[in-house]
């Protein structure tokens, strides 16, 4: 008996026969059904591993199947088949919960490829609950319990996802646990902060180059594309890229495959792409700063990550958390939070959601003189009450005596002290620090250098 089922849904015989001749040769036993109502009937009698299904089927199609699939039947990957080039039909599968898509006519390899990727969901799953403390989403507020249930879910397509929310709320983390639980977990995680790459070097960056392409091309370079084969490629401040790097992508994304710099061959890649933002890419399309078929392509399905003040009940749990890593790291003894201290903390807003928290309690357990956190250890920055003016600004009294014999070298210290604590605050994203200072990243990073600020 083989260890596998699968079932296989298209109207033309010879596909269906090639699909069960390749399955089968991979331990499965394949069930054929010709049109929608064989499916059901099918899909009533027993479970599956795996369902593939045509588009188009002479009584219906199969985003009908993919539908009832995702609602009856969520634990059984269901792949949809496409004419090819059929962008916007493949997108409209993923949405309704394809697992992935393959076009016609059929590439056995690919399809081979998208099986076993499949066939590793039937593992039991791991949930995000075991997952070591530094790996999980800390939290059992309504609004997290929703974002680890939608986590679990979209982990187990294919389906590029964009996950928005604000600097500090923690979209890393949800595309880290998204790729641990889907059947790419064992293959490479690369994360890119677009906002960090200069823009004369993101093509090499992303795509490699060839020895000798460019000046100081001195060896072959493989780029993020190439280093998250088989993976999943995590586009971190995705909004930050230029217009025509932006088309560059679009391409990579529609043809699966990537050209180096100073190379005249493409090269086939399998990367999952999950991208994220603090910005309303919607938004940026309407102002024609965005790509809106970039957009489309990378927002098939959206996470939104709740803010940390949206989640209030959360915040003793996350305390507690920073306060034992940061003791343990340092070899010192867990200290208690005082009842002021505790007030201040619950009543804080959180610009800087869980980042902010994360440092000022790293910052607390450092300062703290006794077994207990007091709210002068705390050091909270005072807040504009409108979120739009929020600076991490040193408090200056103008009646106060500047006592200083150089104007130039106050005035850079006065900026290295804002500019650093808005690092801090952000955890050294300088494309969030710059948005909370009001300035642009370039001017941050001409800031930075010339401060000589790391």
């Amino acid at each position: 008996m083989k260890k596998y089922s699968a079932l296989i849904i298209d109207d033309e015989p010879d596909i269906r026969q090639l699909i069960a001749l390749t399955l089968s040769r991979m331990d499965m036993e394949c069930y054929q059904a010709a049109n929608v109502s064989e499916a059901l009937a099918l899909l009533a009698e027993r479970p599956y591993h795996f369902c593939v299904t045509d588009m188009k089927l002479p009584d219906g199609n199969g985003l009908e199947i993919i539908q009832l699939c995702h609602a009856r039947y969520a634990d059984m990957p269901v792949a949809m088949i496409t004419a090819y080039g059929s962008m916007d039909m493949a997108v409209e599968a993923l949405k309704a919960g394809a697992f992935d898509v393959v076009a016609k006519p059929l590439d056995i390899a690919r399809l081979r490829e998208l099986v076993a990727a499949a066939l590793q969901l039937t593992r039991v799953p791991v949930h995000l609950e075991s997952l070591p403390s530094s790996d999980a989403l800390l939290g059992r507020s309504g609004a997290m319990m929703a974002l680890k249930d939608k986590i679990q879910k979209v982990a187990r397509t294919q389906a590029p996802v964009f996950i928005h929310g604000e600097s500090g709320t923690g979209k890393e983390l949800v595309a880290r646990l998204i790729h641990h639980q889907s059947s790419r977990a064992d293959n490479p995680f690369i994360p890119v902060n677009c906002g960090a790459i200069p823009k004369d070097l993101m093509e090499s960056e992303f795509f490699g180059h060839k020895r000798g392409s460019f000046t100081g091309a001195s060896a072959d370079k493989d780029g993020f594309f190439k280093a998250a084969e088989g993976g999943t490629l995590f586009l971190d401040e995705v909004a930050e890229l230029p217009l025509d790097m932006q088309a560059k992508l679009l391409r990579v994304i529609q043809e699966k495959a990537t050209r180096a710099v100073g190379s005249e061959h493409e090269s086939p890649i399998d990367v999952r792409i999950l991208s994220a933002s603090h910005k309303d890419l919607a938004k940026m399309v309407e102002e024609e700063r965005f790509r809106q078929d970039l957009f489309f392509r990378l927002d098939v399905i959206q996470i939104a990550v709740p803010r940390l003040r949206e989640r209030q009940e959360d915040i003793p749990t996350l305390i507690n958390h920073f306060i034992r890593k940061y003791s343990r790291e340092w070899g010192m003894p867990e200290a208690s939070v005082g009842r002021d201290a505790m007030a201040a903390l619950m009543d804080y807003n959180y610009p800087g959601n869980v980042r902010e928290l994360e440092n000022i309690l790293q910052r607390a357990v450092t300062m703290a003189e006794g077994d207990e956190i007091n709210q002068l250890d705390l050091n909270l920055p005072v807040h504009d009450k409108d979120p739009a003016t929020r600076l991490l600004m040193p408090a200056i009294d103008p009646a106060a005596a500047i006592e200083t014999s150089n104007l130039e070298d106050y005035l850079e210290n006065i900026e290295r002290s804002a500019i650093t604590q808005a690092l801090e605050a952000t955890r050294w994203n300088k494309t969030a620090a710059a948005e909370k200072l009001g300035i642009s990243f370039r001017a941050l990073r001409y800031r930075c250098k010339k401060l000589d600020i790391d």
